[in-house]
């Protein structure tokens, strides 16, 4: 019972597939009251930012003695356009503000990533193989591998400020996973019975994984960056919780180091797909869409580590760089697979 025999495959376990299932809409449960906790933490982080000022106001006070109250104010100027009380290395501070809401929202977040690879894991023993071979098992999986960068990072890096963020991308790709593309678990598709899946296929997700979260940074930097010339030119602060994140030149060096590291991925990934389509249809590239879109996505990343590196294009130029690069790596993954006929219309559902 529940188990259904694949030509050229192994068996299928029906029953453990439904259990993954299930574990992967409770995942994407406890995901969205991590959210709802991370937004909480977002309201109340106004008054957060109040005390901290207060604190550094008293401080200030102490050090009118020997300082001189000129230099004393022109540094609080100078906070006043900074603003920012996350140090632009993100180390983590064991001394700062706990920020209950925000402590609650990591133990949600290490629970729904618990039960997540839990169903990761149950979804590849009862296919027999690693759980990407289609567009639900990509997504989940790669909405696992953000979640889980994100709680590494969390012990070396105070970026609890991209917790709302990343939170509502997990949720919303286990929600477009989970409700657009329910797949139930069944045998790989014959060309995509290969070696070579396990190795190609995971060093997309992962790259893709990396670019979610650049992508991220990328809107942060903007909205910072607006903040910033608004509060420069002695405006009123409208987002107060944003001195919880770091300044738009931390994000901006942040994501270009990560999409460094991405665009390797992804460079690999693009030559072992070239590899792996000689093994499968006697050439290395073929001009298939998918193809096409994946050499695309190369060319703007590579675009954007060069323009930044070499010519100068910082700030806003390349947080929207960015998240165009981002944009067509979404592109790829939805509309390529499943409106554009190709080579690879078989791994769309």
């Amino acid at each position: 019972m529940g188990i259904l025999p694949a030509i050229g495959a192994k068996e299928v376990n029906l029953e453990l597939g439904s259990l993954s299932e299930l574990l992967m809409l409770l995942a994407a449960m406890v995901y969205a009251v991590a959210l709802i906790l991370w937004a909480l933490d977002l309201v109340r982080s106004s008054n957060t930012v109040r005390e901290l000022e207060a604190s550094l106001k008293a401080e200030e006070s102490k050090q009118l003695i020997g300082v001189g109250a000129g230099a004393v104010r022109t540094r609080h100027e100078n906070a006043e356009v900074d603003g920012q009380l996350v140090d632009d290395t993100m180390a983590y501070d064991r001394s700062a503000p706990r920020r209950g809401g925000a402590r609650v929202a990591i133990a949600i977040m290490i629970l729904a990533a618990a039960v997540h690879l839990a169903a990761v894991v149950t979804r590849s023993i009862a296919a027999g193989r690693v759980p990407w071979g289609n567009m639900y098992e990509f997504m989940t999986t790669g909405a696992f591998i953000v979640a889980a960068v994100f709680l590494v990072a969390l012990i070396f890096r105070d970026i609890r400020f991209m917790g709302v963020f990343v939170a509502g991308l997990v949720v919303i790709m286990m929600c477009a996973a989970t409700m657009g593309f329910p797949t139930p678990v069944q045998p790989l598709q014959p060309a995509l019975q290969s070696p070579w899946l396990i190795i190609h296929v995971s060093l997309a997700v992962i790259a893709s994984a990396l670019f979610t979260l650049t992508f991220a940074m990328a809107v942060l930097q903007l909205i910072q960056s607006r903040r910033q010339k608004v509060l420069a030119a002695g405006g009123e602060d409208k987002l107060p919780w944003m001195r919880l994140v770091p300044s738009a030149t931390s994000l901006e060096n942040a994501a270009y180091r990560i999409n460094a590291l991405a665009f390797v991925l992804w460079t690999i990934t693009v030559i072992l797909g070239a590899v792996w389509a000689e093994a499968a249809w006697g050439r290395y590239w073929g001009w298939d869409v998918k193809e096409v879109w994946s050499f695309i996505i190369w060319v703007l990343y590579a675009g954007y580590l060069h323009a930044r590196a070499t010519r100068g294009w910082t700030g806003n130029r390349s947080a929207w760089l960015s998240i165009v690069g981002y944009a067509c790596v979404v592109f790829n993954f939805t509309a390529v697979n499943i409106i554009f006929p190709g080579y690879h219309s078989y791994a769309g559902v």
